[in-house]
């Protein structure tokens, strides 16, 4: 079964890199739980020669995402930070990448802990800001390293512009995908060269997988990541590639049912007494709605809020009782969590603030459960508050 080239989102996610198994014509790619393959004479084989090389299941997933961010290749990890870590080792002793400042917490640790021992040098800018972009890139600057929404705080980057000014500079562009997923958003799209995910988000959505997956367009990039996927062998195993490529298959009509449910608990968060602020791109209020609908298609899965102390956030997160306190995001149900204290512990307090990362923050991966639901949760939660 050929997938046409004109083949449309919802198609693509269900087909690309799918054939039917040639032994048996089992529709859904089999999990090739194997850690060699049997040559058929010396130096003859099938394609398939060491598992952490080569295996059937990933090579699938890879193709799948491949095609549904619009790449030309992509390479599946163990971790949404082993894909991290594999695009970084692009990068030389001495070089400098700029990165959103409100960036993933394990983003942050990475850079800050680990690759400033190899002479690499960061600098954080309010990626919203082109401008900011623009003065932070350096002679010896060579990634542009996004994330947009930004996790918790939802802040939006420019994809376009941003990907004109660094690309005047002969700046690579990453971009961390995750928090939007490739329905909502499609970087490459607005000129970026490689995509990043943590597969354990959105792409996987059932909060049964761990993995990461690196999405290119360059043929440099493509043969470096080809080859340290397989030298540092951080792969993601074939269980995990199959419960991704089983997600992908319905991440369409899961997003538009985490878009439909994050806007209207958005909506409800919004008009409530109790809650001082509200981050959501779809709403009217958010700086950069405008934005929000040109380069995303929905608003995406992810709220955060204030609520004027940790106090009251505490109180708020000990009395849910639908929603589960927990870390992670993109699941089928709806996760609830204090960023300070959890995802973004490894950033520094003084940090934390400089971003927004306030103690009454708290952040809602909003699930596809019945939304009426999640509305009495909250409200619920919010009168004890």
């Amino acid at each position: 079964m050929k997938l046409r080239e004109t083949a449309r989102f919802s198609t693509i996610c269900i087909h690309a890199g799918q054939v039917p198994d040639p032994s048996t014509g089992a529709i859904i790619t089999p999990i090739y739980q194997t850690s060699t393959y049997v040559q058929e004479a010396l130096g003859q084989h099938k394609g398939y020669e060491y598992a952490r090389t080569q295996n059937p299941t990933r090579a699938a997933l890879e193709a799948n995402i491949a095609a549904i961010e619009g790449g030309k290749a992509a390479f599946a990890f163990a971790s949404g930070m082993a894909a991290e870590g594999a695009v970084m080792t692009l990068l030389q002793s001495g070089d400098h990448v700029v990165v959103t400042d409100n960036t993933y917490g394990g983003t942050y640790r990475l850079f800050e802990r680990v690759l400033r021992r190899y002479q690499l040098d960061f600098t954080y800018v309010d990626s919203s800001k082109t401008g900011d972009i623009a003065s932070a890139i350096r002679p010896e600057t060579k990634l542009l390293f996004l994330e947009t929404p930004t996790n918790p705080t939802l802040r939006l980057t420019d994809l376009a512009a941003a990907c004109e000014v660094a690309h005047r500079r002969n700046v690579v562009v990453a971009v961390d995908n995750t928090f939007a997923s490739p329905y909502v958003q499609r970087p490459i799209d607005f000129g970026a060269d490689l995509v990043i995910h943590s597969t354990t988000k959105f792409l996987n959505g059932h909060s049964d997988s761990v993995g990461g997956v690196v999405v290119a367009t360059r043929d440099d990039h493509i043969e470096w990541l080809r080859f340290i996927q397989n030298a540092e062998g951080a792969i993601i195993g074939p269980m995990d590639a199959w419960l991704v490529l089983r997600g992908t298959k319905t991440l369409p009509i899961r997003m538009e049912r985490h878009n439909a449910n994050a806007m209207a608990l958005a909506e409800f968060l919004a008009s409530h007494p109790k809650v001082a602020q509200v981050h959501y791109p779809g709403l009217a209020a958010h700086p950069q709605h405008a934005l929000a609908k040109k380069q995303m298609r929905g608003f995406g899965g992810l709220i955060s809020f204030a609520l004027g102390s940790l106090e009251r956030a505490r109180t708020l997160l000990n009395n849910v009782r639908l929603m589960a306190l927990a870390e992670s995001l993109g699941g089928v149900e709806t996760l609830i969590s204090h960023p300070a204290t959890m995802t973004h512990a490894s950033v520094p307090p003084e940090r934390r603030q400089q971003i927004g990362i306030t103690d009454d923050l708290v952040r809602v991966s909003v699930g596809i459960e019945d939304v009426d639901d999640l509305k009495e949760d909250l409200a619920n939660a919010l009168s004890a508050v």
